[in-house]
């Protein structure tokens, strides 16, 4: 996906989600709702998460020097898994926490024959109805650069193969804050109903849950690309075809490769040449197939050739090598 493209979702949502905070943080002065807070310091922390993933895109942008030879890429990757820690403790654990703690003050007042009525609830009601139009137009702009990138594939297949963390996790981010202004405000209209203030508690529980699995998600998604995925099927695919259809190719022995950014791979192939061919033209064919490779994939940044003989033995496992000396064969 372009940069730029990435860039405008996520300052869209940073500008929303700030002022969001504040008057989320406003209206729990007045109320004191519990679901009300734990949404003011999820929408404080969608807020910080934001200004993160716009560090980690401007840092993978460095290019390659001595100690990083293969570049900053994945500096987006490193900064998109903090994001998912950052939405488990201060978005997820908060939540559950201060719900536990709204749900002591409840019982406690309400053992001290105390007042659980929530004050000026109409407060709460146009914060949360002007925060879900907000959030709702940050999450129409991220569901709409999603569906672009996506196409015809399916939603979840297309967020297990991304390799671009930011629209995705913005996406994730922005899903779970308009679900989660849902639930805060469901809560306080139950309470309104009802007269009972657990309603209240029980929404901040059910924010709480939800971000910690909409984190978990996240963290899964960016450490998979952390440790190394390989490239898109389509790109191997492609790098396959264009070696087996080189002159003097006569097996491609295997393929490997590690997604390095959301723009950019390496690819190592072990090729077996024909063994009439001499250095010079083994070395000329092997320059023409990494420039057909960078043509048709400009991802593909790192290519890497190697020459070698196919070992049947090898390739099944088997060995004809002698046991060790501390080995005693089978009789």
């Amino acid at each position: 996906m372009a940069a730029h493209n990435s860039r405008k979702v996520i300052l869209l949502a940073l500008g929303a989600n700030f002022g969001i905070a504040v008057a989320k943080f406003v209206a729990f002065a007045f109320t004191a709702s519990s679901a009300m807070l734990a949404e003011a310091i999820h929408s404080l922390a969608d807020t910080g998460n934001q200004i993160l993933l716009l560090l980690g895109m401007q840092r993978a942008a460095k290019p390659p020097d001595d100690r990083h030879e293969f570049g900053y890429k994945m500096e987006s990757y490193f900064w998109s898994f903090v994001v998912a820690i950052m939405l488990f403790s201060m978005g997820g654990l908060f939540a559950i926490y201060e719900a536990y703690h709204k749900l002591g003050e409840i019982r406690a007042a309400q053992a001290a024959g105390q007042s659980t009525t929530m004050e000026n609830p109409s407060i709460a009601i146009v914060v949360l109805v002007v925060s879900i139009a907000l959030e709702g137009y940050s999450w129409w702009a991220a569901t709409k650069e999603v569906n672009r990138l996506r196409g015809s594939q399916g939603l979840f297949s297309f967020i297990e193969a991304s390799k671009s963390t930011e629209i995705i996790v913005i996406w994730m981010e922005d899903t779970g804050a308009l679900v989660g202004l849902v639930l805060a405000l469901a809560g306080i209209g139950l309470v309104l109903l009802t007269g009972n203030p657990f309603w209240d508690v029980y929404s901040t529980f059910a924010i709480g849950a939800l971000l910690v699995v909409i984190a978990f998600f996240v963290a899964r998604e960016t450490k998979s690309l952390l440790i190394g995925e390989t490239a898109t099927e389509e790109s191997l695919a492609k790098i396959r075809e264009l070696a087996e259809a080189t002159e003097g190719v006569q097996r491609l022995m295997h393929m490997r490769s590690m997604q390095l950014g959301e723009d950019e791979f390496l690819v190592a192939l072990k090729i077996q040449w024909q063994a009439d061919l001499t250095v010079e033209v083994t070395a000329h064919r092997t320059n023409g197939l990494e420039a057909r490779i960078r043509e048709a994939i400009p991802r593909a940044r790192y290519i890497f050739v190697e020459a070698d003989i196919y070992d049947p033995n090898k390739a099944s496992g088997a060995s004809d090598a002698p046991p060790p000396p501390d080995v005693v064969p089978d009789s």
